[in-house]
């Protein structure tokens, strides 16, 4: 019985392990495509204020 159990706890272990680990790579990716947006935006704005900038 207690081999049994010895098991089960290392299943749940290794679950926890694979989840974290899905979501670690999810919040990865999320910020790596958030950044990309930003990246895009601050770009546009940039653009955007050096042509309304008058140059003497």
């Amino acid at each position: 019985m207690l081999k049994i159990f010895k098991n089960q706890k290392g299943q749940g272990v290794m679950e926890y392990i694979i989840i974290s680990s899905l979501i670690g790579i999810f919040c990865i990716v999320a910020v790596k495509q958030f950044g990309g947006v930003l990246h895009k935006r601050m770009n546009h704005m940039k653009s955007q204020i050096v042509k309304t900038i008058p140059i003497d």
